[in-house]
């Protein structure tokens, strides 16, 4: 009977390119940023067969590399399109060529159940499940691949909502004596790519960092690797992460994580998609998990508050919180946003009587009125719809004006929280004219430098980054968190680098 690899990785990097010298130009790359654990795709290559000599060649070329021969049909959306006893050839073939392991789906098992214990010969079978487009009773999955005997079974199912990460994750806990690769597809189940390593599954997949995945989800084995650190999470791993929709374009887990790093904490931060109607189901998985802490923002900065068991004055005065974490059982919520603005601010000018112009009148500009006009500056709304300037001006007292009107004044400090000119339109700005402040904080972090910044440069104003307001209320949330402090000059480092 075959046995599993010693040592095998915990983290797989999936190659599906279609022609041979791609596919090995691809697997040289990842093995030189680090990998040695490689899916090859014979599937995704005009003749399946021609991928046996590549591994025979690879193998003889990285000897320390384990490879994982895999021949999808086209029903689990492979590119293989023969009969079930020819896959299991080409796979038998390949297990002889070197390879680690064979991937055989389930479907083509069941059609050719006498063939696998002579495959099994060549080399360690994964019996694999797929299903694209939900996540159905695991354990009834489970009980349908034992029915064939293995060295493991893979089970990869579709994430719809946040609850079915907590029941892939759930399960993969309860079977962690069993030899199985459990995941959940899509960019929703990005959660259970990182952590079922740390549960007791043998491995996970990550996509090659300068070109597709196989599968929806795929994280790239760079970000595996070091950001995520994939390979030495455990199962007292404190969990934290950032709910948005859309979530991809986030920071967050980039700062967050390097934090974690810096101070030595068993911690991840990840990227959770959650749509509008997906929160109170967020909130249950949550709790099962368990999550110890997250960030919010759009769209859910208002509407979390209906689930927090306590919500600190200041964020329900603001009516919005982006920040939560889990305290004797309960979640509190509470919002760093006005710690983003007001410090930054404070290291350049004394705010009480300060004049300040605020541009902008949804969630983050009304945060920074609030905030301001508690510490005693004389607050101004401005921009294009009056009437929601009014509306956010009478809230603090203060003074509505024209964007035409409010360059023709001048103020110590113009606050900008709209998104014009985040990328991609970068070639947007509110004041076309000079800009009337002597300090300019933007909110836009992407790009660094927007093109008000670059107008209020050239003007000689001082400019404040978006950055360092994002920067600033990400160490709050840190330091709410874990109770230590935020290594800022590392999670400023890490976020400048990356924009």
């Amino acid at each position: 009977m075959s046995r599993l690899p010693r040592s095998l990785p915990r983290i797989c990097v999936a190659l599906g390119l279609p022609t041979p010298s791609q596919l090995i130009r691809a697997a040289e790359r990842e093995y030189k940023d680090g990998s040695t654990f490689f899916e090859f795709r014979l599937d995704r290559l005009a003749d399946p067969a021609a991928g046996v000599e590549l591994i025979r060649n690879f193998r003889k070329k990285y000897s320390d590399a384990f490879i994982l021969a895999t021949c999808r049909h086209k029903e689990n959306q492979g590119g293989y399109t023969g009969a079930p006893e020819r896959q299991i050839e080409i796979l038998h073939a390949a297990g002889k060529a070197g390879a680690a392991a064979l991937d055989l789906e389930i479907e083509s098992a069941e059609r050719a159940r006498s063939a696998v214990p002579e495959l099994r010969q060549s080399a360690p079978v994964f019996l694999s499940y797929h299903n694209f487009q939900n996540t159905p009773s695991l354990d009834g999955i489970l009980r349908r691949l034992e029915r064939i005997a293995a060295d493991a079974y893979k089970i990869a199912t579709t994430a719809r909502k946040p609850s079915d990460n907590a029941r892939v994750l759930k399960f993969a806990r309860e079977h962690r004596e069993t030899s199985l690769i459990v995941l959940a597809m899509s960019e929703v189940g990005i959660v259970t790519r990182v952590l079922t390593p740390s549960l007791g599954c043998l491995y996970t997949y990550a996509s090659p960092s300068e070109a597709e995945g196989t599968a929806p989800g795929q994280v790239s084995a760079k970000l595996m690797h070091s950001l995520y650190r994939c390979e030495k999470l455990t199962r007292q791993t404190r969990l934290y992460g950032v709910i948005a929709d859309p979530v991809a374009h986030s920071k967050s887990p980039l700062i967050h994580n390097r934090a974690f790093q810096t101070r030595r904490l068993d911690a991840v931060y990840l990227p959770f998609l959650v749509t509008s109607a997906q929160l109170g189901d967020w909130m249950a998985a949550a709790a099962a998990l368990p999550v110890h802490g997250f960030s919010v923002t759009i769209p859910h900065k208002q509407r979390i508050l209906r689930h927090l068991d306590i919500v600190e004055p200041l964020a329900k005065r603001l009516g919005a919180v982006n920040t939560v974490w889990r305290k004797a059982g309960k979640w509190r919520g509470t919002n760093t946003d006005t710690d983003g603005v007001l410090k930054p601010l404070r290291r350049r000018i004394s705010l009480g009587h300060a004049s300040i112009l605020i541009a902008g009148y949804g969630g983050a500009a009304r945060a920074a009125a609030i905030a301001l006009a508690d510490a005693g500056s004389n607050i101004t709304i401005t921009g294009r719809e009056m009437k929601r300037a009014q509306a956010l001006a009478n809230v603090v007292k203060a003074e509505a004006v024209t964007l035409k009107e409010a360059q023709q004044r001048r103020y110590d400090v113009l606050v900008h929280a709209t998104p014009v000119g985040m990328s991609p339109n970068e070639d947007g700005c509110l004041f076309n004219d000079a800009i009337p402040a002597d300090v300019v904080l933007d909110m836009v972090y992407n790009p660094h430098e927007t093109l008000l910044l670059k107008r209020a440069k050239e003007e000689g104003r001082t400019v404040i980054h978006g950055s360092e307001m994002l920067l600033e209320q990400a160490a709050c949330q840190f330091e709410i968190w874990t109770g230590e402090s935020a290594p800022r000059s590392v999670m400023r480092n890490a976020l400048e680098h990356q924009l």
